[in-house]
C-alpha cells in the first residue's frame, strides 16, 4: 500500500483543512491504468465507492482502482513552497 512521507502527511493536512467539513476530505489519487500514465489528483470531501484508503497522522489520500494498483508499495512524498504556498507531490520506488 502507498506511504506517506511525512512533508505528504503535513501537505494533505493543510490542503484539506481548508474543506467545509474536513472530517472525510482528503486528496483523491486517479490512474490511468499504468506507470507511465499521469496521475489525476484532487481535493475530495469524501472516497469515492471502491477507493483504497491510505490514512497517515490524520491525512487521508484515497486511491481509485487503477492508482491503487498502480501505486502499490510506493511513497508519496510532497515538496511545500512556503513563499508561493504551492505544494508538489511526487511518487518514489518502493517503501
Amino acid at each position: 500500500m502507498l506511504t506517506l512521507t511525512e512533508e505528504a502527511t503535513t501537505a494533505v493536512k493543510t490542503i484539506t483543512a481548508q474543506l467545509p467539513d474536513a472530517a472525510e476530505g482528503g486528496v483523491r489519487i486517479e490512474g490511468a491504468g499504468s506507470p507511465e500514465s499521469p496521475f489525476g489528483l484532487s481535493v475530495v470531501d469524501a472516497p469515492e465507492s471502491g477507493d483504497a484508503v491510505v490514512e497517515n497522522a490524520g491525512a487521508r489520500v484515497y486511491l481509485d482502482t487503477d492508482a491503487a494498483a498502480v501505486l502499490d508499495d510506493r511513497v508519496l512524498d510532497a515538496q511545500i513552497d512556503p513563499e508561493q504556498g504551492s505544494v508538489q507531490f511526487a511518487v518514489t520506488g518502493a517503501a
